[in-house]
């Protein structure tokens, strides 16, 4: 089980070298990586349909729990913009719902910010079921043919890490405000 969680220590390093203001995490399950990365952001949200989540998250004055679908999180952020400096997409593995949180999200990511997509790079046809990685991968795929305010690479270990960078420039400093 180890070796399918090794997402987790490797998000865990790069936002302690990020240092994220804001962290969003769509689909917490037991909060094992959200909690985790605390110490490392200074605001996190944390988006899950089950009320279940909010009992395993870490309680925080920068730590937000929100109750809802990720698209019911993406209306508010309309009304309320929020700028994200990293956002892992791990809700539901389905293609469509994929493309769809990167699609309402991608607006509210910062330049130069990330956009984390797990389930990407299933090791075998057995772990493209729902509950597993299902088809998060074909949603990886899709985006890498349109790149123009993004650019991505997939990490081929299973169950897989897709990172993308919201981007106009290469480097950073010469993103214009």
């Amino acid at each position: 089980m180890a070796l399918l969680n090794w997402h987790e220590d490797f998000i865990v390093h790069l936002v302690s070298l990020v240092r994220p203001k804001v962290y969003v995490e769509l689909g917490l399950y037991h909060c094992a990586l959200f909690n985790r990365i605390i110490p490392f952001a200074e605001q996190l949200i944390g988006v899950d349909i089950s009320t279940e989540a909010y009992k395993y998250m870490q309680q925080s004055s920068k730590t937000r729990f929100f109750n809802g679908t990720t698209q019911e999180l993406a209306k508010e952020l309309k009304s309320n913009p929020l700028q994200i400096d990293m956002l892992f997409i791990d809700a539901d593995h389905s293609k469509e719902a994929v493309l769809q949180d990167f699609k309402d999200f991608f607006p509210f990511i910062a330049p130069h910010g990330l956009i984390l997509l797990h389930d990407t790079h299933p090791g075998n046809e057995q772990m493209i079921q729902p509950e597993w990685c299902g088809t998060a991968y074909l949603a990886a795929e899709e985006l890498s043919r349109e790149t123009g305010s993004y650019e991505l690479m997939t990490i081929p270990l299973s169950p897989g890490l897709t990172i993308c960078r919201k981007r106009q420039v290469q480097l950073a400093w010469q993103e214009k405000a």
